[in-house]
């Protein structure tokens, strides 16, 4: 056991304390043995996962995908391929989350443009339209 004590382990995975109890908690890091003084050691590996889950959370994965794919690191029967699909997965979610942040671009561009910026609030045509009830698809 290499005996990295909680603080260490946060400031070299790059994440608080908080951080690391709510990963042990959600299944992401397992519960570190203790002390005869109570404290929680961690062994290298720790770090290492702690990077890993923020490396993934960076290119998009939940915290429950990536609780799956440290589930593939360590069965045997996992391939690439299986690897693979999840990122192929990932990318076809970015992909519908980038035409979905584009039509909100276009309706918020048609919204400004109505809008010349004078008179009261009350005849902001960007609010009267946040206020109607049936929206056109955008």
């Amino acid at each position: 056991m290499d005996g990295l004590k909680s603080g260490e382990v946060a400031k070299k995975g790059g994440v608080n304390l908080e951080t690391i109890r709510y990963y042990e908690r959600r299944g992401l890091l397992p519960k570190p043995p203790r002390t005869a003084a109570g404290y929680r050691t961690f062994g290298t590996d720790a770090v290492r996962r702690l990077r890993f889950i923020k490396h993934a959370q960076e290119l998009g994965f939940s915290l429950k995908e990536i609780k799956e794919l440290l589930a593939l690191r360590v069965d045997a029967r996992t391939s690439c391929a299986d690897v693979r699909k999840r990122a192929e997965a990932r990318i076809a979610d970015i992909d519908q989350k980038l035409r979905a942040l584009r039509a909100m671009k276009r309706a918020l561009v048609r919204l400004t443009a109505a809008c010349v910026g004078r008179g009261p609030v009350s005849a902001c045509p960007i609010l009267e339209s946040l206020d109607h009830e049936e929206r056109e698809a955008w």
